[in-house]
């Protein structure tokens, strides 16, 4: 029986180790560690699919060190103690535990001593945050090392060693038409890319097999939305979701949100945008909106998928039944034109900064009228250049709030400004 394609084209050492340069690329920690002789007791802490297993062997064959494989998922205090003891009759060893987060505290406690005297070198694999799933003691003696996802260059790198390398896949000789939908629902797991790479092959109608998009979708039974990040489609979707917001239609930004996330985008990207619509759209409209945009930008990526959907989809909707208003856009972008016709104007004396004797004598601030000294904290005098004064670049937009704000100022500069 053959073994699974992800299985038979697992690197042999780190030359051959895709999507983790930051660990394994030339002058990496992991390669200026090997070359002390030295193997420090880790956690490797990433996705699925990674490579965290694979990092492990070729570690251990490199540093020449006999290898224990241990499942957190079987294996008990009984197991940890007998590959302890068959690594100290073997004059030390790598002992590698999958999904060591599924260990309790009696289980990760049985390991402490053995790793604390060297007659292990612990190698611990997990997709869950280390600093809450596995104990201080047994943390503080080992190094964490975060794997990223393959991105969509390095799954195709993949898929490209895969063909190569595999005799099977070699004599299949596949014709890889699209990767759009093998790399969206591998999501950046190469074991699951391949894997499903190989069953998209061995399913083709064709001789020599023919893979497509619909073809991997029917073997996943699975419908995606393909979306390219950085195609058209990605600024198209985006422009959409932006317009469907300011034209204050949820439905239709609950719609478009839903097509970005299915298609994998970046929750930070998605925030920054909503940021930046909640001032440049909204305003001073509803001065909240830019609160609640600002706290959904933290707290998305403080969170991540996939529960940033939810905060996301709250924002897009309050944002979208918001009143709205570009007049704040709109006066700075008149106020950045005035000056680069009139360049950079003297500022009135009279508001000038005056912090010592010879610029008092100059007349800097000279008859500034202190806006508390006055009815209302409000005194009538000229703050821009004389060259322009009267321009007007903050036009209050019809909406409730703006319109108090109108009225406030048309009591206060109604000669002046006209509102």
């Amino acid at each position: 029986m053959r073994a699974p394609l992800a299985e038979r084209v697992r690197p042999q050492s780190l030359d051959e180790v895709i999507g983790q340069e930051h660990l394994t690329g030339p002058g990496s920690i992991l390669r200026r560690t090997l070359a002390t002789g030295e193997l420090p007791s880790m956690i490797l802490w990433g996705p699925p699919g990674t490579g965290k297993t694979t990092l492990a062997t070729v570690l251990a064959g490199m540093a020449r060190r006999s290898f224990f494989p241990l499942s957190a998922i079987s294996a008990g205090v009984k197991e940890i103690r007998e590959v302890i003891a068959a690594a100290a009759a073997a004059e030390g060893g790598v002992l590698f535990i999958d999904e060591i987060h599924r260990f309790h505290k009696g289980q990760q406690d049985a390991l402490l001593g053995a790793v604390e005297k060297g007659i292990v070198t612990l190698i611990g694999a997990t997709t869950e945050n280390p600093s809450f799933e596995v104990n201080s003691a047994l943390l503080s003696r080992c190094q964490v090392f975060v794997l990223k996802p393959l991105t969509a260059e390095g799954q195709g790198e993949l898929l490209r060693l895969a063909m190569a390398r595999d005799e099977w896949l070699r004599k299949a000789a596949p014709v890889l038409h699209e990767t759009g939908a093998l790399l969206q629902l591998s999501g950046g797991d190469g074991r699951k890319l391949l894997n499903l790479f190989e069953l998209a092959v061995l399913s083709a109608p064709t001789r020599p097999p023919e893979v497509n998009d619909l073809l991997v979708q029917e073997v996943a039974q699975q419908k995606v939305a393909l979306y390219d990040k950085q195609g058209e489609q990605h600024y198209d979707i985006i422009s959409a979701f932006i317009k469907s917001i300011r034209g204050s239609d949820p439905n239709a930004a609950v719609y478009w949100l839903a097509r970005m996330m299915e298609g994998g985008e970046d929750v930070r990207f998605i925030a920054r945008r909503l940021l930046i619509l909640a001032s440049e759209d909204i305003g001073n409209a509803n001065p909240n909106a830019l609160l609640l945009a600002n706290a959904t930008f933290d707290a998305v990526d403080r969170i991540g998928w996939p529960e940033a959907r939810i905060i996301l989809s709250q924002c897009a909707i309050y944002l979208a039944s918001s009143p709205k208003s570009n007049a704040s856009y709109k006066a700075i972008d008149a106020a950045l034109a005035d000056v680069r016709l009139h360049g950079d104007l003297p500022v009135p004396l009279p508001i000038r900064n005056a912090p010592t004797r010879l610029m008092k004598d100059l007349s800097y601030g000279k008859d500034y009228q202190y806006a508390h000294d006055f009815d209302q904290a409000f005194a009538a005098m000229e703050f821009l250049p004389a060259q322009i004064s009267g321009s007007c670049y903050y036009l209050p937009s019809s909406n409730p709030r703006e319109e108090e704000l109108r009225r406030f100022l048309r009591e206060r500069w109604k000669q002046k400004y006209g509102y």
